[in-house]
């Protein structure tokens, strides 16, 4: 089968930078071509038109057209021309979407289309009570009532997207995947680490997280915070930094044992998720996270929030803790739990393990992937 991807981000050396959508993609071509299918990657908004082939993938990077006005439209049907001539050429058999923006809306193309949901711009503005820009959501709607089937990264995702857009579509949930061999667990002495991995955005709880640590710190002041990923403007705010603002928002005693290392690369980042104890993940907005399935998959003891998708992926006081982010002395009280138990942290971690090579390994996500593309070819 020759399965094709269309995406605003994808993770490569010659592309722009990628973030969770990317990552999904990334993890499910891996074991798509593991099953021997091929794998073609056109991803959009580029800064230059490339064709890289590697085995069994091949990636198009492609420029958006620029014209004031009529980008978006002009960019839909550059791209509806390539992809009907790759299915003209027999070089792709069905291609698949996300539904940020509504890339799909008025792309009418020869071959099975179908969308993922992976968290459209009106999904997460309803999610955080903001206003949505008026074309994103025209533009999503309409992909998501003319592709040929949807998929979805979580039942949560899908039955939020079907009641904000008014939609009856019926959605099947294949949830994102992830290399768990890329991420064999480390054993390591107690160290006293919380990590935080991600984009430092309030949507993602980070405006909680200082709160929080400081509870976490008054119990136990060998604590450490650390805290990985891009840093983000706050849109409710208009302020330029997340991370400035939640500065002040900590004690000056627990301040010092935070740590910002900003970005770094995706291959450094297992390295920072075997040096901690706990990892945590206080978001108020997600589809399904490949950030937990990472720390799970490396054994470890996670405490999440418990806002809608969660329990799709974490079963609360068996393999994680569920806690809403607002509760913080809750949330504190899990984290110093897990840093005190030992046995329990390694409890968790193992059964989080465990339950991601049963039901998110990219082999298993690739290969339902597979048995739902062939009902339209």
């Amino acid at each position: 089968m020759k399965i094709a991807f269309l995406t605003i981000e994808y993770p490569h050396a010659k592309t722009e930078s990628a973030g969770g959508i990317g990552t999904s993609i990334f993890n499910l071509s891996k074991g798509l071509i593991a099953l021997g299918h091929e794998v073609v990657i056109l991803v959009y908004g580029q800064y230059t038109d490339e064709v890289i082939c590697e085995n069994n993938l091949t990636i198009y990077k492609i420029t958006n057209v620029a014209l004031k006005g009529f980008s978006f439209f002009l960019t839909q049907l550059k791209l509806k021309k390539i992809i009907n001539k790759l299915y003209a050429e027999n070089k792709i058999d069905i291609i698949e979407a996300h539904e940020w923006t509504g890339i799909g809306a008025f792309i009418q193309v020869r071959c099975p289309f179908v969308i993922k949901l992976h968290g459209s711009d009106t999904y997460f503005c309803h999610l955080e009570n903001r206003k949505v820009k008026w074309s994103n959501e025209f533009y999503e709607k309409r992909a998501l009532q003319q592709c040929n089937g949807i998929l979805s990264v979580s039942k949560y995702t899908a039955e939020v997207t079907n009641e904000i857009f008014n939609l009856k579509r019926d959605f099947t949930v294949i949830p994102n995947a992830i290399d768990v061999a890329n991420f064999e667990p480390f054993e390591q002495k107690k160290n006293n680490i919380i990590l935080y991995f991600g984009t430092l955005i309030r949507k993602k709880g980070l405006l909680e997280l200082p709160h929080i640590f400081n509870k976490v710190y008054a119990e136990n002041n060998n604590a450490k915070l650390v805290l990985v990923g891009k840093d983000a403007a706050d849109i409710m705010t208009r302020t330029s930094s997340v991370w400035q603002m939640m500065q002040p928002l900590f004690n000056e005693e627990a301040f010092k044992n935070v740590s910002y290392l900003g970005a770094v690369p995706y291959s450094e980042m297992k390295k920072q998720i075997e040096k901690a104890t706990v990892c945590i993940f206080p978001t108020f907005a997600e589809a399904l996270p490949v950030s937990w399935l990472e720390a799970m998959a490396m054994q470890k003891a996670v405490v999440a929030s418990s806002v809608g998708w969660a329990p799709e992926i974490i079963e609360d006081g068996k393999d994680g803790y569920l806690v809403f982010p607002k509760e913080h002395q809750l949330y504190a009280d899990r984290i110093l739990e897990l840093l005190k138990n030992q046995e329990l942290a390694k409890q968790f971690g193992n059964a989080g393990r465990q339950k991601m090579i049963t039901n998110f390994s990219m082999e298993v996500v690739a290969q339902k992937s597979v048995d739902y593309y062939s009902k339209f070819i």
